[in-house]
């Protein structure tokens, strides 16, 4: 374009970016950034919402933020775009930091904002917050919008407030799988199994799951050992409803028959997966071997965990434990060694 003699405008930017962060192309983003400095559009809205979105996917937060300060007349799409930045790179505090200085600006909050702030309290766990994102939210007028609800009963449920959430889930013209999801996983993460279930079972008659509710149903299991049940789900998540196994149903899968004493069972499915496992994986295997006191398995848990995290002092502590419940005292001692000369701090009963 440039070799024709164009110069590009506010339309012509935000897509490059948008082609940029979809590929984490920084260098050539960077680039970029200064050709819309050089052609004066850095004050624009549209442009800026895509340099902030391509430095957020970039994982360059403070970039985007920088571009966020320099831009002087904001609408709501560009505080919806750093409000994101900031949650998408684990920084949910400064999203909703973020959003009371929006207000305060004078702005009505849109869907898009009230999404991703009750997202971010959802994300820490900070329930007095998102009741009174709950309340803006009634006061904005959202009380009917089914996505704001949705994110709404997944905060309450994600902090434990079960029943708000299924009262919210129940006001819900149409139930989307997200919702159904939200509610199940909810049910799960507190232990509440049987309502986990039940609920999937109301679900199968009208929705199809999808890899996350099958995150959710396996969870459910886990916590209430229910093994039979946790292998035939997995079983037909594959079988009918074509789902791939992913990471975290491996690590439910791992979890499960650990805790239920299937020690040899769960190394060779580790064995089986057609992906690498990761630290959740061996972290899984790791704690079902403290609770059953398996030295072997154990000690190959460790050895791969140090390999994703070398200096995570509680994993040699968990085989430490181990090794103390065995009586194999050497293997104390040895992982105290091992800990002092990495400079690893941690008590070990």
């Amino acid at each position: 374009m440039f070799d024709y003699g164009l110069v590009p405008d506010n339309f012509t930017f935000p897509f490059v970016l948008k082609a940029c962060s979809t590929v984490s192309a920084i260098e050539d983003g960077r680039k970029i950034h200064g050709q819309v400095i050089r052609s004066g559009w850095e004050g624009d809205v549209f442009v800026g919402a895509a340099l902030i979105d391509m430095y957020a996917k970039c994982g360059l937060v403070d970039n985007a933020r920088e571009v966020f300060d320099k831009i002087a007349v904001r609408d709501v799409v560009l505080w919806n775009s750093m409000l994101a930045a900031y949650s998408q790179n684990d920084k949910p505090d400064k999203s909703i930091s973020l959003c009371s200085e929006m207000v305060l600006s004078g702005l009505r909050p849109s869907e898009a904002t009230l999404v991703t702030v009750i997202s971010a309290s959802a994300a820490i766990g900070l329930l007095p917050q998102g009741k009174e994102l709950h309340g803006f939210a009634w006061r904005w007028r959202f009380e009917s919008n089914d996505k704001v609800k949705t994110t709404l009963l997944d905060m309450y449920a994600k902090c434990g407030s079960l029943k708000v959430a299924h009262n919210l889930f129940d006001q819900l013209k149409e139930k989307r799988v997200v919702s159904w999801n939200a509610m199940i996983t909810g049910y799960a993460m507190h232990g509440r199994t049987n309502e986990a279930l039940e609920l999937f079972d109301k679900m199968r008659e009208v929705a199809k799951p999808d890899h996350i509710t099958f995150v959710g149903v396996l969870s459910a299991c886990s916590h209430d050992c229910l093994l039979e049940k946790g292998r035939y789900f997995f079983e037909s998540m594959v079988r009918d409803y074509h789902i791939e196994p992913a990471i975290q149903h491996y690590t439910c899968m791992i979890d499960l028959l650990g805790h239920s004493g299937r020690l040899v069972e769960a190394y060779h499915l580790i064995m089986q997966m057609r992906m690498v496992p990761d630290a959740g994986i061996w972290g899984a295997l790791l704690n079902s071997c403290k609770i059953h006191g398996n030295v072997e398995f154990g000690e190959l848990a460790l050895e791969k965990l140090i390999e994703f995290e070398p200096d995570d002092a509680g994993n040699y502590a968990i085989l430490s434990n181990i090794y103390a419940q065995a009586g194999r005292w050497d293997g104390v001692a040895k992982l105290r060694k091992l800990m002092t000369d990495k400079g690893l701090k941690k008590s070990i009963d």
